[in-house]
């Protein structure tokens, strides 16, 4: 699979294990302490071709992440769970100990966001409000998908979706006022 645009990983070893799996250029930050050349590379990668920052899902990971997109903003991210960035013995955490298939799953569901996003609407508010377990919970997130014009997803995949697209919880309680007067 080719990737268009530049991966901004944040070394040798992340930029081995994202060209294992993918075709793709890479842009290493090579730690935290991004230099003024570097962001100008990922500023020329991001006009040219578009950018994904594909970071470790540690502290320093999100200081370059949050970097980045302070000074370049349109820039999509990837995210890794933990889980996945663990290495199967030693210590550490990181893009480089990911599989090949997290890596792909990671940049297939990479997101244009111009913030960090905050989480609105939890998973508790999706059971109060019937659309996740119970009698009428996939109609119910029919309607939803079609008022907030996000499209249906599933129970699993509904916060997700909520957050992806920074559905405010005022959006969302006019929403389940309006399904709940039509049900």
């Amino acid at each position: 699979m080719k990737i268009k645009e530049v991966i901004v990983v944040e070394g040798k070893d992340d930029t081995t294990a994202v060209k294992n799996a993918v075709n793709a250029d890479t842009i290493e930050t090579n730690g935290s302490a991004i230099n003024q050349s570097t962001l100008e590379m990922i500023r020329k990668a991001q006009e040219t071709r578009g950018v994904i920052i594909f970071t470790d899902p540690d502290f320093p990971g999100e200081k370059i992440r949050k970097t980045i997109a302070e000074h370049i903003p349109g820039c999509k991210h990837a995210f890794i769970s933990k889980e996945k960035a663990l290495p199967k013995a030693g210590r550490g955490i990181g893009v480089e100990h990911a599989s090949r298939e997290a890596i792909l799953e990671a940049l297939k569901d990479a997101q244009l966001m111009s913030e960090v996003i905050k989480e609105a609407i939890t998973r508790e508010d999706l059971l109060d409000a019937g659309l996740i377990a119970g009698v009428g919970a996939r109609e119910r997130r029919e309607k939803l998908g079609e008022l907030l014009k996000i499209g249906y997803t599933n129970g699993k995949q509904l916060h997700k979706r909520l957050m992806m697209f920074q559905v405010s919880r005022e959006d969302f309680a006019e929403a389940i006022v309006k399904i709940r007067q039509e049900e």
